[in-house]
């Protein structure tokens, strides 16, 4: 089916529609939109084969006068981010089940983000590109401004603003590429960059900016990581929005940042990344250890695990930043670099799963607690809900990297890849394990163990229907953890087909 994408993204801008014009029962579209989205994700998952070429590729002109086509098509890369992107927004929906206030836009807005979501990983040329890119921002600051807590309005303009300034940085860049080239295809410039031809137009066109260009396409997708300084955002984002639109945040939103660098910056921009590589893998440090250490002084456990998600996302750039060598006639330096991006995108994955499904726990927490997620507040909760603790303990236990479990994996990967390109790097990200592993540890002592709190007697354990919801989760967790093959089948020959382009 050659227009399989455009079918896909259009299919929860539709839902959403629906779901704005039933309004008490717009669950139940939501629901069946995002499964049905799901299955179609998971198909073209399937069909992408391992070739780590484009496929299902869609061209039409649009506006051929300002380089604006309509170009869709996905890879290894791009069917990953799909699927992640479908699979959070069903976790979502099935946790929003407490949502009574108007329900209707409620729902509408998730699918809207949905299709906000596949557009972006769809779509190569800017101009469509950017449009999913901001349709994603929109419905998340109204469902953080109406359905969030206490501080909820300044939460959602600290987002806004700051996710706009990093937008405006984009467009500027790619306007001047513009300029400099007449068109905007992500692939036709990528190929421009290879060849050396981009920096020749360029520096005829707009002097020499490349260096200023690639910096304002960087900050676009340090802010949406985030890359620390660029992070400021996120704790308050994801405390006051609602738990299960924190799920959204962490397991899909974020994920576009670091897709926007393996898809846009390093194929466009890699020689000026590799001039800045060293200031780069320092801010990647900063993220892993400083966002390891920043949870461990958290008191509420949705601050704890936004600054874990900064933490497990920092591995993803210190992979990305440390590839950014010369790898022509050197295989060992390829070998390693496809080890490191192998992992990244894995770890993609395996973090966008994980921590959607720990917020989804905590979503279930907050509604049997009264809405109490402070650390200090529980205690012996393996007494009262042994299933509740027993399962969102594997979630806890795949985010500290146990092996066996999918987080084990994707880690693993980018250590082995990095070590060898920058070892003084590598050694120093180790601290953030140890330091998450802490932080993992003390919120299971201190909210499943010691005695159990009088006020806490009473509390539900999960129900039949609630376990049935988060096995799919939790056995992908561990069937990845065992057989990360599945995966790594289709993304390594993408990382290849991706080394293979890239001239630094």
């Amino acid at each position: 089916m050659t227009h399989i994408l455009s079918m896909l993204t259009a299919l929860p801008i539709l839902g959403a529609v629906v779901a704005v014009l039933v309004g008490a029962r717009a669950r139940m579209i939501a629901v069946a939109t995002s499964i049905v989205a799901l299955l179609a994700s998971v198909g073209i998952w399937f069909s992408v084969g391992t070739s780590g070429q484009m496929v299902f590729v869609e061209r039409a002109l649009w506006v051929p006068d300002l380089g604006i086509e309509y170009h869709l098509g996905v890879d290894g890369l791009g069917a990953l981010m799909l699927v992640l992107a479908a699979l959070v927004t069903v976790i979502s929906i099935l946790a929003s089940r407490s949502v009574t206030r108007q329900p209707g836009l409620y729902f509408g807005l998730v699918l809207l983000l949905e299709s906000g979501l596949f557009g972006t990983f769809t779509a190569l040329n800017f101009f469509h590109w950017f449009l999913y890119w901001e349709l994603s921002l929109i419905p998340a600051f109204f469902l953080i401004r109406l359905w969030g807590g206490a501080r909820r309005g300044p939460a959602a303009t600290q987002f806004f603003v700051y996710t706009m300034v990093g937008s405006v940085a984009l467009l500027l860049s790619f306007l001047a590429l513009f300029v400099a080239t007449g068109g905007m295809d992500f692939i036709a410039l990528a190929h421009f960059a290879a060849t050396g031809e981009l920096h020749r137009l360029i520096d005829a066109h707009l002097g020499h900016v490349q260096l200023l260009l690639a910096c304002g396409v960087l900050l676009g997708f340090a802010v949406k990581v985030p890359l620390m300084p660029f992070h400021t955002w996120l704790p308050d984002a994801y405390a006051e929005a609602p738990t299960a639109i924190t799920i959204l945040l962490t397991g899909a939103m974020s994920k576009m940042g670091v897709y926007g660098l393996l898809r846009i910056a390093l194929p466009i921009f890699g020689r000026e990344m590799f001039v800045m590589r060293n200031e780069l893998l320092a801010l990647a440090l900063l993220t892993v250890v400083a966002g390891a250490w920043a949870a461990v002084v958290q008191k509420d456990l949705k601050r704890i695990f936004a600054y874990s998600s900064i933490n497990h996302l920092g591995y993803c750039l210190l992979a990305l930043f440390a590839i950014l060598l010369p790898m022509a006639g050197d295989p060992a330096r390829t070998l390693s670099a496809s080890a490191a991006l192998d992992g990244a995108i894995l770890q993609i994955f395996n973090h966008g799963l994980t921590a959607a499904t720990i917020f989804w726990f905590l979503c279930m927490m907050e509604e049997r607690s009264g809405g109490t997620l402070a650390l200090d507040a529980f205690g012996g909760l393996r007494k009262r809900v042994p299933v509740f603790c027993g399962l969102m303990g594997i979630a806890l236990f795949s985010s500290l990297g146990l092996p066996g479990l999918n987080g084990f994996v994707s880690e693993f990967l980018i250590f082995r890849g990095v070590f060898p390109l920058s070892w003084q790097a590598a050694s120093v990200a180790v601290l953030g394990l140890l330091i998450t592993a802490a932080v993992i540890l003390t919120v299971l002592q201190r909210v499943f163990t010691g005695p159990l709190r009088d006020r806490w007697s009473a509390m539900p354990d999960l129900t039949l229907t609630e376990r049935i919801a988060v096995a799919p989760a939790l056995v992908l967790m561990l069937l990845l953890g065992l057989a990360p093959q599945i995966l790594l089948g289709v993304i390594n020959p993408t990382v290849l087909h991706l080394i293979d382009g890239w001239r630094f």
